[in-house]
């Protein structure tokens, strides 16, 4: 076990910084324009995940009872990241819409670029941060989040999967032989119905209407707002469009992760709408260490849904009887969920093993393929 001597040291905090290495790559492809935008799907996925098979796997875990204050150099990069992403966005947008030598297709490369840093590492940070209990990192939350125009994932997230996935009630949950380009575009549609539905109960709960001010989508939407009139006053209606490429990218990242993660993985149904209580076994995990390192261990998913609000370096890995492992980190299974046939060849015979192993009793497995539905109308 790591112990909390261990967590304060630098050495063994700063590879989580490892995002902040990649921004320097965007404003390279900025300057030289070109195909040099591809400098950063090529370190963020493939060389990642090159160095992930290299470097190998990482699981011993860290004592769940470190205290906070041995955790500071792991919450700054957290927060850090918000102003360099603000900057980076906007900085570059008033960049490319000044600069005379660049061609409309290299400014949407290079926005695509932007989007995969705001997807990948923007929205896992926004992740961390929305489950914090401490009200200023929620804030530097919902400002990532509204950098990608997504900020309704926090209400969705928070309040529809973590209490239904695996279950119908879970739009997020992909189900089996369901393949990414089919899972993308409902997903868009039903997580953002499951989220205003969410809040609008939550206010029923306290006898108000949906309308009222305490409503979280009111914040969302004049922060939305805000970023797309500083995209507009920086760059006029290309800069909106740049910055919609963005975060439609962006948007596109966080769902691929969403996808990977509970692929096929449901919960038993005990009848009468009811269903078994979730369990580390309903999250695809990856001990990969490279990728962690990146993604701030978001690949100890099991451990996440065990303790939704534990910080990152404190998750825990868990043998693979326990919670199902994936044979690769989320760089290179990212790849291979946008090739439906690679994907299902990978996975598919995993769920079968999985099924088999936790649920033996269950033989008819349609009734859980079917698709998944936001929540109902209340």
């Amino acid at each position: 076990m790591i112990s909390a001597a261990a967590l304060r040291s630098p050495a063994h905090a700063l590879p989580f910084w490892l995002s902040l290495a990649i921004v320097p790559l965007v404003f390279i492809a900025a300057v030289l324009g070109g195909w040099w935008f591809l400098l950063v799907p090529l370190a963020a996925w493939w060389l990642l995940g090159a160095l992930d098979l290299v470097i190998g796997s990482y699981a011993a875990n860290a004592d769940p009872l470190t205290p906070e204050r041995d955790l500071r150099l792991y919450q700054v990069v957290t927060m850090i990241w918000v102003p360099v992403q603000i900057a980076m966005i906007f900085g570059l947008i008033w960049f490319v819409q000044n600069a005379t030598l660049l061609q409309t297709w290299e400014k949407a490369g290079l926005f695509f670029a932007v989007g995969v840093l705001s997807g990948t590492v923007g929205i896992t940070y926004a992740h961390e941060l929305m489950h914090q209990r401490n009200r200023l990192e929620r804030w530097l939350a919902d400002i990532l989040l509204a950098s990608v125009l997504y900020s309704h994932f926090r209400s969705e997230h928070l309040l529809v999967h973590h209490r239904h996935v695996g279950t119908p009630a879970d739009a997020v949950t992909a189900r089996y032989n369901e393949g990414f380009h089919r899972f993308f575009p409902r997903v868009l549609r039903q997580s953002a119905v499951s989220a205003v539905r969410a809040e609008a109960r939550m206010l029923a709960r306290k006898d108000r209407p949906w309308w009222d001010l305490s409503n979280p989508f009111w914040r969302y939407a004049g922060l939305q707002g805000l970023c797309l009139g500083a995209a507009f006053l920086l760059g006029g209606w290309g800069g909106v469009g740049l910055f919609m490429l963005q975060a439609f990218v962006a948007i596109w990242q966080l769902e691929l992760i969403n996808y990977i993660e509970h692929y096929g993985l449901t919960r038993k149904h005990l009848g009468d709408g009811r269903y078994e209580r979730a369990q580390p076994h309903h999250s695809w995990n990856a001990a990969h260490r490279v990728s962690n390192w990146l993604l701030i261990n978001l690949q100890r998913h099991s451990d996440h849904h065990v303790k939704p609000d534990r910080r990152y370096p404190l998750l825990q890995t868990y043998a693979d009887e326990v919670a199902p492992g994936l044979p690769h980190g989320y760089p290179l299974m990212s790849i291979a969920a946008m090739i439906p046939p690679l994907w299902k060849r990978i996975m598919n015979p995993r769920v079968k093993r999985w099924r088999r192993a936790h649920y033996p009793e269950i033989t008819d497995w349609h009734p859980y393929n079917k698709a998944l539905n936001p929540l109902p109308r209340a």
